[in-house]
């Protein structure tokens, strides 16, 4: 019995200690409201899982915009830093 008792522990702490660890990269559903409004004054638009939050802003993927197709970097402030087309 102790013996299994010490293999289901070691598994478990095997999970998580090999998990990632996601909830610093979350995004507030505040911090996607604010991009999408600075997309829609740039009359542009993306799917909101190609939104990566980084330490110094954000990076968006495959920005859809009228002229085309981009990848968007936005700082803290939410002003765009760059802008590249894909």
């Amino acid at each position: 019995m102790k013996g299994l008792r010490a293999l289901c522990l070691t598994g478990s702490l095997l999970l998580v200690a090999g998990s990632p660890v996601w909830a610093s990269d979350d995004l507030t559903e505040e911090e996607i409201e604010r991009i999408n409004a600075v997309l829609g004054e740039m009359q542009c638009e993306m799917d909101d899982d190609d939104i990566e939050k980084e330490d110094d802003g954000f990076d968006l993927d495959d920005v859809l915009c009228a002229e085309g197709q981009f990848d968007i970097k936005l700082d803290t402030d939410f002003a765009v830093v760059e802008k590249r087309a894909e």
